[in-house]
């Protein structure tokens, strides 16, 4: 398991080094830079990541620190201290996701946590960062309902919990060793499963902050029913794959959480044999190409293993010192 928890690492920080200097880019632009199909590898030395990767670490160092058995309030606090020390270091200039310095900075300023985090945002901000709480081995509800918290911190909104809780929910089922032509299945399985469970005693009254929900749970579910749609669109692009296509013209390009989530699935799904490939279709793209890279290696890693990526790439990463202390004690 310390295999597959290093590979899904690896593979978020590899994939979001590889899409870092090409994100917000076109095709026609990507081409020119990268002839021909874009960056091959993850260019410097030290491998430079953006907010993916950081905000990532901060989530895995706060379920590290946090008391254990995780609980509601000394999780959120653990991750609200992680997340400030984010905003304040100097490293915090990787072009970061507009909610989560918002939301951040209101927690600088003392807002309580379930008033600070952006109801109208479902960036894909509350995903990129939520692969590690898949790497846990919690039970089912547990991983759930810290899925969500660390996403409701900065995001609100319920298409930004549901989509960050399917993602850890795929990270852990690939880490358990699923096999990849089952995964579709399995997560429409487990969005009906959960479709109206609101995790009450983690969330509190977030819900409310939604004037037009009438009920925790029609809150809930509008966020699932957002996921299902997604996972409807990933099936029919599997069916007939287009291995040419730009992701963000097939899935979405990955600016909301749910398009994020389907467009590094469907990527992973195309090259579910190979995890290099995967993370290079899924940063070659008009959309969000750190993001859905980063989102595409978690899973391929979780999968393939560390063994998954070259040796190279790894001993170059920027922060790799920092994964190496999460693997060890995700693992403890």
């Amino acid at each position: 398991m310390t295999d597959r928890t290093a590979g899904a690492l690896f593979g978020l920080a590899i994939g979001d080094a590889l899409g870092a200097e090409i994100e917000f880019l076109t095709l026609d632009t990507i081409r020119y830079r990268h002839p021909p199909n874009g960056p091959l590898e993850p260019p410097g030395d030290p491998a430079r990541v953006t907010d993916d990767t950081q905000l990532a670490l901060a989530v895995a160092e706060a379920l590290i620190a946090a008391p254990k058995p995780l609980a509601p309030s000394s999780l959120a606090d653990a991750l609200c201290t992680a997340f400030k020390a984010w905003f304040n270091a100097p490293e915090n200039n990787r072009a970061p996701d507009s909610a989560c310095l918002n939301s951040c900075e209101a927690l600088e300023n003392d807002t309580p946590w379930p008033e600070a985090g952006d109801i109208s945002s479902m960036s894909s901000g509350a995903n990129m960062r939520v692969a590690p709480v898949g790497l846990l081995g919690l039970d089912a509800m547990t991983q759930s309902a810290v899925a969500q918290l660390q996403a409701a911190i900065t995001h609100c909104h319920p298409v930004a919990l549901t989509a960050a809780d399917l993602t850890a929910h795929i990270v852990a089922t690939l880490h358990n060793g699923i096999n990849p032509r089952d995964l579709l299945r399995e997560a429409r399985a487990y969005i009906q499963s959960q479709r109206t469970t609101y995790h009450a005693d983690w969330l509190g009254d977030i819900w409310k902050r939604v004037y037009m929900m009438r009920s925790a749970e029609e809150y809930i579910a509008y966020g699932w029913d957002a996921c299902q749609t997604m996972l409807d669109k990933v099936e029919q692009a599997t069916v007939i794959p287009n291995y040419e296509a730009d992701p963000a013209d097939v899935i979405g390009a990955g600016w909301q959480a749910d398009e994020a989530l389907g467009t590094g699935l469907w990527c992973f799904l195309l090259y579910a044999h190979d995890p290099v490939a995967a993370v290079r279709r899924a940063a070659f793209t008009s959309g969000d190409s750190d993001t859905l890279a980063a989102i595409a290696g978690a899973f391929a890693g979780a999968h393939h293993g560390v063994s998954a990526w070259p040796a190279d790439w790894v001993a170059r990463l920027e922060y790799k010192d920092r994964i190496d202390a999460v693997i060890t004690g995700l693992a403890n």
